[in-house]
């Protein structure tokens, strides 16, 4: 399987809200084949709590002012791992500690990335 437009379309949202907030070493990951419960994570790095929830508040404004609805939202009192459900999209806005420890690049190592910085130009 792959990524449904709908899942691009949000990524490209998500991926350009958290660049203009300072987001850091951003990977996106087509995990449709191994999940069937949404196409793609974004993982996104900020430099402080207050900058993981900045990007992570952006990232929610800019998607529901297009009409695509958080599902579930996690982690947003302490800024250390914010992961915000869309759906088809998963987007987890780290504080770089955590996200070294966790290694969610590692453990999705099999599953395809999709390019970020065309996202970003577009």
């Amino acid at each position: 399987m792959t990524a449904t437009d709908q899942a691009l379309d949000a990524l490209a949202l998500a991926a350009r809200a958290a660049d203009s907030k300072g987001g850091d070493d951003l990977v996106a990951l087509d995990v449709s084949g191994p999940l069937p419960f949404t196409d793609v994570f974004l993982l996104v790095s900020g430099n402080s709590e207050r900058n993981v929830i900045a990007i992570a508040d952006e990232i929610e404004d800019t998607l529901r002012e297009a009409g695509v609805s958080t599902l579930r939202r996690e982690g947003h009192s302490t800024g250390r791992w914010i992961l915000l459900d869309f759906g088809d999209l998963v987007v987890h806005v780290f504080h770089p500690e955590d996200r070294l420890y966790y290694g969610l690049e590692r453990l999705w190592l099999d599953c395809p990335a999709v390019p970020v910085a065309p996202l970003l130009a577009g």
